[in-house]
């Protein structure tokens, strides 16, 4: 197994990974989508009807509540943050690190957007 592949393993243990029907239910009650995928993806195929977009790379300063960076959204730790990225890889790791920061209920969503997509849920096109 390659290094990246364990520090998969070890970023989802800690992670409550919701489905697609389960994120769409958790959005309903209040979750925050995160969509960390690059702009061309969400051209080529679409984006989350509600879902904010932060870029990968300022993702931490955006969402963490003490962060004078931090977007209107990002307003206390607790707050259930669901990112998702094409297919549940960069998004899992990325949950990791805002559990790190202390936002004790960020995870990801399993298959990404792709799997949201696939399972017929609401998807936005141009």
């Amino acid at each position: 197994m390659s290094a990246v592949d364990r520090l998969l393993l070890r970023s989802r243990a800690g992670l409550d990974r919701l489905t697609p029907h389960e994120a769409h239910a958790a959005a309903s009650a209040g979750a925050l989508l995160v969509d960390i995928r690059p702009e061309e993806n969400r051209r080529a195929e679409g984006a989350l009807p509600g879902a904010l977009v932060i870029d990968r790379n300022v993702l931490e300063w955006r969402l963490d509540p003490t962060s004078p960076h931090r977007v209107a959204e990002a307003d206390r730790a607790d707050r259930q943050i669901v990112l998702f990225c094409n297919e549940g890889y960069a998004s899992s790791l990325a949950a990791a690190t805002l559990r790190e920061l202390g936002l004790s209920r960020a995870t990801d969503l399993v298959g990404g957007f792709r799997a949201w997509a696939a399972a017929g849920l609401p998807v936005l096109r141009d």
